[in-house]
């Protein structure tokens, strides 16, 4: 089933590249049996502990379930299975300056998706948009509150896009927001009234379906965003 490894080769990660690749291909469905450790030793001409450390990486990537006495299992493929190894990876690296890519990141995807939603927006995602933009004017003071209906705004631009794929595609970056976020609000006095500024302008684009104007609203909206990170990265690099 599998191919035997040479020996200039990352085994582990080949291992599970070559397993991942015959579960992503119904090689093995659902809830079917992955071969024992020791048969994929064999099939790999792989030590027990590269097989091992293989099949771990694919456990935490949820593509698999180790039960033990009992075997290997395929797990059903979930949005989850591609969203949180990148989630995890964004986690590990946002204490440091990848907090900029993240934003970059953003700056690249997240006008369009204002532009798409203005386009294709319905009255359940105007009226989810407007309360949004309400509750977030009446927050007071609650830091990780008003990260949190940052964060769920552009989420719902998202879903308001009408395409299934952008929610998902987002959603890891959006899920590392509201540490960035809550640090934003705590450190820069005007976050909260540029982001509803901004937030305002967008949603009253959105709403008169004039995708170009939703489009350059969030694009300077994000640009703010870069500095007041910028400006939160300098405070905790002088902290420390």
């Amino acid at each position: 089933m599998f191919t035997s490894l040479g020996d200039r080769i990352p085994i582990k990660q080949m291992i599970a590249t070559q397993i991942e690749d015959a579960i992503l291909s119904k090689s093995y469905l659902p809830g079917s049996k992955l071969p024992s450790e020791n048969e994929l030793c064999a099939q790999f001409n792989a030590s027990r502990t590269s097989v091992r450390e293989a099949l771990q990486i694919l456990s935490a990537h949820g593509l698999i379930t180790i039960e033990k006495g009992k075997g290997i299992f395929v797990n059903k493929i979930t949005s989850e299975s591609v969203i949180n190894p990148l989630e995890k990876y964004l986690k590990l690296k946002l204490d440091r300056n990848y907090v900029i890519d993240l934003v970059k990141t953003r700056q690249m995807i997240e006008p369009t998706i204002a532009r798409d939603a203005a386009l294709n927006y319905n009255e359940k995602d105007l009226s989810e948009l407007k309360q949004n933009v309400e509750e977030l004017n009446n927050c007071k003071g609650d830091y990780q509150q008003l990260a949190q209906l940052d964060v769920e705004f552009h989420q719902l631009l998202a879903k308001a896009t009408q395409n299934e794929i952008i929610p998902l595609l987002i959603r890891p970056l959006h899920n590392m927001m509201p540490q960035l976020k809550s640090a934003v609000y705590a450190t820069i006095n005007q976050a909260k009234g540029s982001a509803l500024e901004w937030h305002e302008k967008i949603l009253n684009a959105v709403e008169a379906r004039d995708a170009e104007s939703a489009y350059n609203f969030m694009v300077e909206h994000l640009k703010i965003a870069e500095e007041h990170a910028r400006k939160v990265l300098a405070t905790h690099e002088n902290e420390n």
